[in-house]
């Protein structure tokens, strides 16, 4: 059986999880021919490891070379992990070449782009899979067999409230996300996460939306009320340094220092911008309240400044209500830490239904980045070609892009202050390619 050959665009901290896998456990079946980035730093440094790590010599490509490089190796697929802005221009013209795709979420920022995202998969008709790793952590699974076991009966609503820590919730206020041109924000970058559970989790897709949001905690008034008085533009040269809570020492950290400040000299991108920088333009503390098609209705809450990092959700039903709590281990991007590993003791399930007495569910147990999900969704992704789906945990380009449409109706919401109707954004486009996930 011949290999599949892949690609991959884009070599920040996520793309390693991808690079790993395809060199490793799963090189029975694929092929990483090529690596392409616009830092030639990174470019080198990757190709480096991957040679000391599976002696493996990997052609590497500048950006620039992107439509070369795939006209040259003709690769089954590409790995799109680059900056989210850029998702729907590398992706289009993967399909456009005649490459399936594999793409890191959000699939992109905008509904333009969505668009043209979901037009040029039609027309090709090349796969576009996102990898939205929680739809295979243990315990989210569990969630999901829960409500198909009808326990809490026909779900009615939902109330969803997602926190981002002091540690991995700041460094979203020091990179490239800061800026909503770049990343559309958390309730684009981040939540596509959440929204994507929820379309799963209820089988249903996003049909009305209404939000609100603020910048309140990463601000030049706040650090004024921290005492940080005589801040500069970066970690690295900042005089507060040794009283700044949030003071990230990108030379302490052997990966963060390789990846970026090694690397920042060709592209001229730093990794520890300032957290209250003026500059940002992101929200820190966002409400939601969202319409699903199929009559669930949800109150949903994200907070980047929080003493803890999780969630707590719970689907209130015809027959009782499930209510379950999850803490997840503190990390920054690319610290060479396990992300978003399950905390035992942080996490439960507790059911109560109508009549009867309430009862706690044991949790499933997981280890592994992202509660367990990333091995899990590599095994999916990459693993035997016999491997089935019974619980549908695959995201196409049409989970994909419903999961984005209730984070830029958001941000919509926001901007113009009214309820945002999710047909408006890819108006034309939404019944044809959802349809068979309407209820």
């Amino acid at each position: 059986m011949r290999k599949k050959t892949y690609v991959q665009v884009g070599l920040g901290g996520r793309h390693e999880l991808f690079r790993d896998a395809l060199l490793g456990p799963f090189s029975r079946w694929c092929e990483l021919v090529a690596l392409c980035d616009i830092n030639r730093g990174r470019l080198n440094l990757s190709r480096q490891r991957a040679l000391n790590q599976f002696h493996k010599e990997i052609d590497t490509w500048h950006a620039d070379q992107f439509d070369d490089m795939l006209l040259s190796i003709r690769p089954d697929y590409v790995i799109v992990t680059s900056i989210d802005s850029t998702h729907d221009d590398y992706i289009c013209r993967a399909l456009e070449k005649g490459c399936h795709v594999i793409t890191e979420k959000p699939l992109t920022i905008d509904s333009e782009r969505c668009r043209k995202i979901l037009e040029t998969q039609r027309r090709t008709g090349k796969t576009v899979k996102v990898a939205f790793n929680y739809r295979y952590s243990p315990v989210r699974t569990q969630i999901k067999q829960l409500l198909e076991q009808d326990m809490i009966g026909r779900v009615l609503s939902i109330d969803f409230h997602w926190m981002l820590d002091t540690i991995h919730g700041a460094d979203y206020f020091r990179r490239w996300h800061r800026q909503k041109k770049n990343s559309g924000g958390l309730l684009v970058h981040k939540a596509t996460h959440h929204f994507d559970l929820i379309n799963w989790w209820i089988d249903s897709l996003p049909e009305s939306v209404l939000a609100s949001g603020r910048k309140r905690f990463y601000t030049p008034a706040m650090a004024g009320e921290l005492g940080l008085t005589s801040r500069t533009d970066r970690c690295m040269t900042c005089p507060e340094a040794s009283v700044c809570a949030f003071f990230l020492d990108l030379k302490r950290n052997s990966n963060l220092n390789a990846m970026y400040a090694e690397c920042e000299h060709y592209d001229g991108y730093y990794r520890d911008a300032c957290v209250f920088d003026n500059l940002v333009d992101i929200e820190d503390c966002m409400n939601v309240i969202v319409n699903y098609r199929n009559g669930v209705k949800m109150s949903y809450s994200l907070n980047a400044f929080m003493p803890w990092e999780g969630y707590i959700i719970a689907f209130n039903g015809t027959k009782g209500r499930l209510e379950h709590k999850l803490r997840e281990t503190v990390y920054i991007n690319a610290d060479g830490k396990i992300p978003a590993e399950t905390e035992k003791d942080g996490s439960w399930i507790w059911f109560y239904p109508h009549s009867g007495k309430e009862s706690e569910i044991p949790v499933r147990e997981s280890s592994g980045g992202h509660g367990g999900g990333d091995d899990l969704m590599l095994h999916h992704l990459f693993g035997s070609p016999v491997e089935t789906d019974p619980l549908g945990r695959a995201a196409d380009h049409i989970a994909g892009a419903g999961s984005i449409l209730t984070g830029i109706a958001a941000n919509r919401s926001i901007k113009e202050r009214r309820v945002i109707e999710v047909e408006e954004l890819i108006a034309g486009l939404l019944k044809g390619f959802f349809k068979k996930r309407q209820s």
